[in-house]
């Protein structure tokens, strides 16, 4: 549904922080799926961990964060006017660890949507695993 592009005038995140590659499927009252491609290149793989190159989980988290982010500004008037922040996680939970190579597809739904506040239910999977899941608080600012 959204390409890398057209994410990027969506989200104000570049590289190496913009952690979500295409969005598949968006309802931003309901549900958004997105995926993040994590290759062998990813900075964070040299430090974490030198020859067990594993994921961060605040990365997995900021991921699921950037997708609510997208659904959230699609549900405000000027989107392009406002700014995404992630304001709070809760019940974070890190099942399996996500490698090179693996696609991590992010299903995020939304839970109550309050003004410029939303608050999801957010879940990661590589294939059909859950690697992560947790409940997350957005909200919308101007730039």
């Amino acid at each position: 549904m959204l390409d890398i592009d057209q994410i990027k005038e969506i989200l104000p995140h570049r590289y190496p922080m913009l952690l979500v590659d295409r969005v598949l499927e968006a309802d931003p009252e309901e549900k958004i799926v997105a995926i993040k491609n994590v290759t062998a290149n990813e900075h964070f793989f040299s430090g974490h961990f030198p020859g067990h190159p594993i994921m961060p989980g605040v990365l997995i988290i900021e991921a699921m964060a950037q997708v609510a982010g997208i659904g959230l500004l699609q549900t405000v008037e000027d989107p392009e006017e406002k700014v995404p922040y992630f304001g709070k996680v809760d019940e974070a939970r890190f099942r399996k660890p996500v490698k090179p190579g693996d696609q991590l597809r992010m299903e995020v739904e939304i839970l109550k949507l309050r003004g410029r506040m939303g608050k999801v239910e957010a879940k990661a999977y590589v294939a059909d695993e859950l690697v992560a899941d947790g409940k997350l608080t957005c909200f919308i600012q101007d730039k």
